[in-house]
């Protein structure tokens, strides 16, 4: 009875082993794809009141967890009876990312068309109340959060692909959970950097060290933003691209001279553009049919 007993403990000992392994493997094959939801949710999370910005963060993070609910129990079911949908999810995916970062690229490089979007847009918040449009900005933000946490998710799955079930549900729910904890924890010292500085300026009185290190984490603070705005670009449309090529024979196997990076920053640039594109035309169309109706 008793080495019974001690062989169960024994078995269970060793399984968890297995999924810390794992978890830890899976962890690693993520980091990249980790690094990337960082710069993009930490350029989201940015440009709100002092005062709302942790609030609206904690909003982004509980529309990332309920993401996280959805995204992994379906994962886990299509990869077990229909593998196939898997790639067709990520490659939309793709095309979301990509649109949102050339979206960017196009509104900087249009920066006359975009001040007078500017000139539109202070004449509707005069009708439309402030908290509408924080609303529409967390929604972007879980929005895109959505389509991140399906790339995470379906890497980590990928590394316990040949595990036992027990060991994909728990490595897979592991990764989902410390990658929004991780990734939004930090996102929550960024953004508060700055009353961090404040502080630390304020119990020096204004004297010394720390008086000095507030200062540089004050007017470091935008320099970091900006900084967020072109990392987090450049971060959706690498994670764009890299979908396109990683899942697309033909593209993987295209310029195979080129480092990575560049093949996947190109091809999420030039879906981006064609999707944006798509879009604009769209909305021509459909501005056109409301001015016929009308």
């Amino acid at each position: 009875m008793a080495s019974g007993f001690f062989a169960l403990l024994d078995d269970i000992a060793a399984l968890m082993d297995d999924m810390a392994l794992a978890t830890k493997v899976a962890t690693r094959k993520t980091a990249g794809i980790l690094g990337d939801d960082l710069a993009v949710n930490a350029e989201k999370a940015t440009g709100f009141l002092a005062e709302r910005e942790l609030p609206i963060l904690w909003a982004i993070t509980k529309g990332s967890l309920i993401n996280k609910l959805i995204i992994v129990p379906i994962a886990l079911l299509l990869n077990g009876f229909f593998p196939a949908a898997i790639t067709f999810i990520l490659l939309l995916g793709g095309c979301y990312l990509a649109y949102e970062g050339a979206e960017k690229i196009i509104e900087y490089f249009l920066h006359k068309a975009h001040k007078n979007n500017q000139q539109v847009s202070v004449e509707s918040r005069e009708q439309k109340p402030a908290v509408d449009a924080e609303k529409a900005k967390v929604k972007s933000a879980i929005t895109t959060d959505f389509i991140l946490s399906i790339e995470i998710v379906i890497i980590a799955l990928g590394t316990v692909a040949a595990e036992d079930t027990l060991i994909q549900v728990v490595t897979v729910s592991a990764v989902a959970f410390l990658a929004t904890v991780g990734v939004y924890g930090l996102v929550a010292l960024i953004v508060r950097m700055d009353d961090a500085g404040y502080q630390l300026i304020k119990r020096s009185n204004s004297n010394g060290w720390q008086a000095r290190l507030g200062r540089g984490l004050v007017g470091a603070l935008p320099v970091v933003i900006r900084i967020l705005n072109v990392v987090g670009t450049l971060a959706l449309l690498l994670v764009a691209g890299g979908i396109f090529v990683h899942n697309i024979d033909y593209l993987h196997h295209l310029f195979p001279a080129l480092p990575d990076w560049v093949k996947e920053l190109g091809v999420g640039l030039g879906v981006g553009l064609v999707v944006a594109g798509i879009m604009a035309l769209f909305k021509a169309f459909r501005g056109g049919a409301k001015t016929s109706v009308s």
